[in-house]
């Protein structure tokens, strides 16, 4: 089952003995021999056989980008590694290797037929992204624990599955097994499964096989739910607004706020929260009640507030707001999911206004390519008669006028074919333009309205509730900390307050520090909020403005130099004509 060294010396893959492969392989033929001295690209080769070669380690194959077929058969390969950049690969082959573990294969979506056949391998597993996979070949392996054949499940085109010469072999039921627990295949070990004996052995293990069905539905179930959480996530983070939809973020601010959960114990610090919604200005009575899902509230504070309900400079007022009575629990969540909501629908404003400008580009190049089209068409038809006309032409004078005539046709051509392009340019030059200044205001409306809505700054004028409702919940704090502080000094503290809070009062600057260390925790959390929520907006809108600038650059750079080497071609045509023979 192992492969030794030999005679041979072991072997990295190199780029001397990838460009022998390539050329020993390539077309036999003239192109072939030109191609040969021209110099193959890695990335148009398709196909790559390096079997029999004393490779040690996989390397060097990231040029391959498109390779269909690698056969790396009979080395002495290790590790299965240096194939992440191969995602069109459709056949591997890794049979006769020294391979102990299935790795390295995760990048390799199209795979169909993989050989792993007289290796090391004692456990089926990391094939996951193997969904197209058909052919599995796992003979003369180590494989010995027959549980380990129900991984095998999961892939529903797998059709063919060879594990001869291993472990599990030998099992008096591996058949049956087998039969009853992959009941989609349709080869196993180079042999037709016989439909009889698959139905007998489903019935034999019909228990099991619908105990394991239920599992895997609910396993389904799991993963599509969270597929969906994930696809949730990513339009969330696209708003850059992903976790303000509960109480994320508030929970976040205590994670690392150990004073805050100590001070929490101080005798009238619940009173003082609930006397927060009394600083705030009374709900109009046409604000009805929103219904803020419990999932929403874990630890919600009275301390951030709710911002009042009046227009932000006439631009929007908050979705959310709740009776007063209400207000000390969820004014926090409602105020990330007043940001949550609007981001949502500024995400959707972008995303219109940048189909829009995508859809209007296309049809601009669409519509220059025609003219390009239907120029090129009018041109070629004359072209072609007037070459005709000259090869059967006899006089000299006259040939070498209507050449010139033909010449100066290809030159107009040029011309014409230039100043369709520059139209173009100028014509998408605008529309990027208008976009790049729509998409920045659009941005920017929304950071300034965020920031309005969630008062992070100190200089938005007027000065909003939620910094001065902080403000004052840890002055109220610190009085209460100090009195603490002075009732334990005297022994008139009644309260039994556990051990690690009394450590934080043996004198004002202690109580005092851990107070301020916990207003500077809340602070800090929702400041570093609002900085990543602005930062990745204006990176996102620069990216793509660049983006689409430069995508612009190379499309017109292409198209220029496809306009000259069409008319390098007709010039070349025309220069070298012989006379004598009419063009077809």
């Amino acid at each position: 089952m192992n492969r030794m060294y030999g005679s041979m010396e072991p072997r990295v893959m190199d780029d001397d003995m990838l460009k022998v492969a390539v050329g020993e392989q390539g077309p036999r033929d003239e192109a072939g021999q030109l191609a040969k001295q021209e110099g193959i690209l890695f990335k148009d080769v398709l196909s790559l056989q390096l079997d029999f070669q004393n490779i040690l380690r996989i390397d060097n194959l990231w040029q391959f980008e498109n390779l269909r077929k690698l056969q790396l058969d009979n080395n002495i390969i290790e590790r299965i590694e240096g194939l992440e950049n191969l995602i069109h690969l459709v056949w591997l082959d890794l049979s006769f290797n020294n391979i102990e573990a299935i790795e390295g294969l995760d990048t390799l979506v199209n795979l169909e037929d993989l050989s792993l056949f007289n290796n090391r391998i004692s456990k089926i597993d990391s094939l996951d992204a193997l969904v197209k996979l058909q052919v599995l070949s796992l003979g003369n392996n180590q494989i010995g624990n027959m549980m380990n054949l129900i991984y095998l499940r999961k892939f529903k085109c797998l059709r063919t599955l060879s594990l001869s010469g291993n472990p599990i072999a030998e099992a008096e039921d591996y058949k049956m097994f087998i039969y009853a627990y992959l009941p989609d295949l349709v080869y196993l070990d180079f042999r037709r499964i016989d439909e009889h004996a698959a139905k007998l052995a489903e019935m034999k293990n019909q228990y099991s096989i619908d105990e394991l069905k239920h599992r895997e539905n609910l396993m389904q179930i799991r993963q599509e739910e969270e597929q969906a959480r994930r696809m949730k996530l990513e339009e969330h983070k696209m708003a850059f607004v992903e976790h303000l939809d509960g109480s994320y973020l508030f929970d976040s601010m205590y994670v690392e706020d150990v004073e805050g959960s100590k001070l929490s114990y101080l005798p009238g610090v619940g009173e003082l929260l609930e006397a927060y919604p009394s600083q705030f200005p009374a709900a109009s009575s046409d604000m009805s009640p929103v219904h803020v899902p419990p999932a929403c509230f874990g630890r919600v504070s009275s301390v951030w507030g709710l911002f009042p309900h009046e227009t932000l400079g006439g631009k929007i007022a908050p979705k959310y707001s709740v009776p007063k009575k209400q207000w000390s629990q969820d004014k926090f969540v409602i105020i990330c999911l007043n940001i949550f909501e609007y981001g949502l629908k500024q995400q959707e404003k972008r995303k219109a206004e940048l189909d829009t400008f995508n859809e209007c580009i296309h049809e601009a190049i669409q519509e220059n390519q025609e003219q390009g089209r239907l120029k090129i068409a009018k041109f070629e038809e004359e072209h072609l008669m007037n070459l005709n006309t000259i090869q059967e032409e006899t006089d000299l004078l006259n040939i070498e006028k209507m050449i010139m005539e033909c010449s100066e046709d290809i030159t107009e051509l040029f011309n014409v074919l230039m100043t369709l392009e520059m139209q173009l340019v100028e014509q998408l030059e605008e529309a990027i333009n208008m976009f790049e200044r729509n998409i920045i205001d659009l941005v920017g409306l929304f950071i300034e309205n965020v920031q309005s809505l969630y008062p992070f700054c100190d200089d938005i004028s007027p000065p909003k509730k939620c910094r001065d409702l902080e403000n004052h919940h840890h002055e109220k704090l610190l009085e209460i900390a100090i009195n603490t502080l002075e009732k334990t000094a005297k022994g008139e503290l009644d309260e039994d307050l556990p051990e690690d809070v009394r450590a934080l009062f043996v004198d004002k600057d202690t109580i005092v520090n851990a107070v301020g260390a916990s207003h500077d925790i809340h602070l800090l959390k929702i400041d570093n909020r609002e900085d990543e929520l602005v930062t990745r907006a204006n990176s996102w809108c620069t990216h793509l403005v660049d983006k689409i600038h430069r995508d612009e650059v190379m499309r017109n750079r292409k198209r220029v130099k496809e306009i000259n080497q069409y008319i390098d071609h007709m010039q070349s045509e025309l220069d070298n004509l012989e006379c004598g023979d009419p063009i077809d």
